[in-house]
C-alpha cells in the first residue's frame, strides 16, 4: 500500500462522507439499521488504494446498501411466579399459514414467509405491487423440555409462543449423605 497524497485522501473522505450520508439515509427508511454493519468497509476502502477500482469492489458497494431482510422484532418474558417464558413476535401482514415452528435438538425455530400482492388499474394499466421476503430465528429451550409443553397462538399479527422455564427434571434436588 502506498503513501496516499492530499488529492487522494480528499476523494477518500468524500467518498467516505457520500456514503455516511447514504447510512443516514437508511436510517430514517423502514428497514433495520446495523450502526456497525458498515465500519469495517468504509476503513478498508479508506486505505485501500485509489488505483484499485476494481468492479467487484463497485458491486460490493452498490449491494451493501441494499435493504435489509424481514427481520420481526421479538420480545421474550419470563414469569417466575408460574415458570414460564413467553416469547412474542411481531409479523404484520403474516398470515397463520406462512408461518412455521419446528422444535430440533433443544432449538424451537420459528421462520415465516412473507406474500403480500396488490393488483389495481390505473390510467388503462393493470398496476401490480409484490412483497415477498422470508425470516427465520431459533430460541434455546430450556433442557428437558418436551414439545408438548410448547405452546403458539397468533392472533392479529401477533405470534406468542409459551414454554415452561424450568422442566421438573431441571429442579433442583437434595441429595442425602449416608
Amino acid at each position: 500500500m502506498g503513501v496516499l497524497d492530499s488529492q487522494d485522501r480528499q476523494h477518500s473522505l468524500e467518498s467516505f462522507r457520500s456514503n455516511y450520508a447514504l447510512i443516514n439515509l437508511t436510517m430514517s427508511s423502514v428497514f433495520m439499521y446495523e450502526p456497525y454493519y458498515n465500519f469495517d468497509r468504509f476503513l478498508e476502502q479508506a486505505l485501500r488504494s485509489p488505483m484499485n477500482t476494481s468492479d467487484s469492489s463497485q458491486v460490493e458497494r452498490a449491494s451493501s446498501f441494499a435493504p435489509r431482510a424481514f427481520k420481526p422484532r421479538m420480545d421474550l418474558h419470563e414469569d417466575t411466579d408460574r415458570n414460564l417464558v413467553t416469547a412474542t413476535f411481531e409479523l404484520p401482514g403474516v398470515n397463520r399459514s406462512d408461518v412455521q415452528l419446528d422444535v430440533h435438538d433443544g432449538l424451537l425455530t420459528v421462520a415465516a414467509e412473507t406474500k403480500f400482492s396488490t393488483e389495481h388499474e390505473e390510467s388503462g394499466y393493470a398496476v401490480r405491487e409484490r412483497q415477498f421476503g422470508k425470516f427465520s430465528r431459533s430460541l434455546r429451550l430450556p433442557l428437558g423440555t418436551k414439545d408438548t409443553d410448547i405452546k403458539a397462538s397468533m392472533s392479529d399479527g401477533v405470534l406468542t409462543i409459551t414454554f415452561p422455564k424450568r422442566s421438573p427434571e431441571q429442579e433442583p434436588r437434595k441429595i442425602a449423605i449416608n
